[in-house]
C-alpha cells in the first residue's frame, strides 16, 4: 500500500457518518452578499449541489458529509439549480454575513467561500435565520459548489453542461470550484456555452448592452507551506497549480483561490500567520481576483485525531483578523474571510460581536477598519 493509499485509509477509519442528502435538491443554497469590484457589492445566489464525493481525500475537508456514493444521473444537476432558484425567488437577504435560507437541513460549510465549510476547503453564518423581505431575485452572481470540482465528469456530467450554462446565462457572474488536476479543455467548452451572451444587463442610468457572463474557477491552494501542502492529502504541488492558474489567465477565465488559515502540522499562531500571509502572496502572483481565507475547523474527525497527538489546533480570531488585515492592504485583489461559525474561534464573549461586525464590514467595503477596543481582554 503507497503513502497515500494509507492515508485515505485513515482519513477515512477517522469520518463520523455521513449526512442524508436527495439528488433531487441541493444540499443547501443561500443569498449572500459580495463585493464584485471598487465600489459595488452585488447580490449573489450559493448553490450546494449534491452530487458524488470528491475523489481527492484532503486530510482537512469535510465536504464529502453532504455528498453521494454514487454519480447523479443526467439532468440532476440543472433540476438541482431550478428548486433552489425557485425557492429564492422571492427572498431578499438580510445585511448579515452570508446569512443562509433555511429551507434544507443543517451543513457544515467551506463558505465566504467555498471554498467552501470545514473544507478548509468559499461560508455562512452562525445560524439559519429567516429572511423578513420579499422581493424578486435578481441577483448578479451564481455561485455552484459541489464541495468538489464542478469539471469532474463523475461529479457533474458533462452532457449537463449545456442546460446549466443556460440557467447560468442570466447571471453576470458564475463561480465554480475544482481541483487544479481538473482544470482542462471541458473549462473551455463551459465557458463557450456562456459565452454565447445573456439577457440585457442595465448598464448606468437607461442604457442597455449585452455582456457575457464571467465565469470564475475557485481553486484550493491551501498552503504555499511545501511540507504541509504535501501532508494534506490534496496531491497537489505549487507548480501545478501555477499552471492551472496560468491556463485560466490565458483563456480569460477568473482564479478565486481558497487560504487555510493555520492548516495542520502548524501550531503557533505567529507560524500560522506568516504561512497564510505568504500563501495570499502566492495566490496574487498567480493571478487571483480573489482570495478566500478559511479558518481550518474541526468537524471531519481527521483533525479532532490530529488535535489529540498535538498536531492541530483551529486559528484564534486574532490571527484570521490579521490575514486579512495584511490581504487587504496589498491592494491586488479582493480578500474575504469566511465568517461561518467564527464565534467558535473566539475566546471573548465581550468583543466578539464587536469583530464579527468588523470583518463582515470589510468583506463587503474591502476597506480596514480600526481594530474593536476590549476592556475584558485587552
Amino acid at each position: 500500500m503507497t503513502v497515500s493509499h494509507q492515508l485515505d485509509h485513515w482519513i477515512l477509519q477517522q469520518r463520523p457518518l455521513r449526512n442524508a442528502v436527495d439528488s433531487a435538491k441541493p444540499y443547501a443554497f443561500l443569498l449572500e452578499q459580495e463585493n464584485f469590484g471598487p465600489g459595488r457589492i452585488a447580490e449573489v445566489a450559493t448553490i450546494f449541489l449534491t452530487n458524488r464525493e470528491c475523489p481527492w481525500r484532503c486530510l482537512m475537508c469535510d465536504l464529502w458529509k453532504n455528498t453521494l456514493t454514487e454519480s447523479v444521473q443526467p439532468g440532476a444537476i440543472p433540476a438541482q439549480i431550478d428548486f433552489a432558484l425557485s425557492e429564492l425567488e422571492g427572498v431578499a437577504s438580510k445585511s448579515l454575513p452570508n446569512s443562509p435560507l433555511p429551507a434544507l437541513s443543517p451543513h457544515p460549510m467551506r463558505g465566504e467561500g467555498g471554498r467552501r465549510p470545514g473544507e478548509g476547503c468559499d461560508h455562512l453564518s452562525n445560524e439559519a435565520m429567516p429572511f423578513a423581505n420579499k422581493a424578486p431575485l435578481k441577483v448578479a452572481g451564481l455561485k455552484l459548489y459541489n464541495s468538489g470540482s464542478f469539471f469532474d465528469p463523475r461529479a457533474i456530467p458533462v452532457e449537463d453542461y449545456p442546460a446549466i450554462a443556460e440557467r447560468a446565462r442570466q447571471f453576470e457572474r458564475v463561480i465554480v470550484e475544482c481541483h487544479p488536476a481538473l482544470v482542462s479543455e471541458r473549462v473551455l467548452r463551459f465557458k463557450e456555452l456562456l459565452s454565447t451572451g445573456r439577457a440585457d444587463l442595465l448598464v448606468g442610468q437607461d442604457a442597455q448592452q449585452r455582456v457575457p457572463t464571467q465565469l470564475e474557477v475557485a481553486m484550493g491552494l491551501e498552503t504555499v507551506h511545501p511540507q504541509v501542502l504535501e501532508r494534506l492529502n490534496k496531491r497537489m504541488t505549487l507548480d501545478e497549480f501555477a499552471r492551472a492558474a496560468a491556463f485560466l489567465r490565458c483563456h480569460q477565465i477568473a482564479l478565486r483561490a481558497f487560504v487555510l488559515v493555520k492548516p495542520p502540522f502548524l501550531t503557533e499562531e505567529a507560524e500560522a500567520l506568516h504561512w497564510a500571509r505568504r500563501s495570499i502572496d502566492f495566490a496574487f502572483d498567480c493571478g487571483a481576483a480573489v482570495v478566500s481565507l478559511i479558518p481550518t475547523r474541526f468537524g471531519n474527525g481527521a483533525l479532532e485525531a490530529l488535535a489529540t497527538q498535538g498536531q492541530f489546533a483551529p486559528p484564534k480570531l486574532a490571527t484570521l483578523e490579521a490575514a486579512l488585515d495584511y490581504g487587504l492592504s496589498l491592494g491586488r485583489g479582493r480578500v474575504f474571510a469566511d465568517l461561518w461559525d467564527l464565534e467558535k474561534f473566539s475566546d471573548c464573549p465581550a468583543c466578539f460581536p464587536q469583530r464579527q461586525s468588523r470583518l463582515h464590514e470589510m468583506n463587503l467595503n474591502q476597506c480596514i477598519l480600526p481594530r474593536a477596543a476590549c476592556q475584558v481582554c485587552k
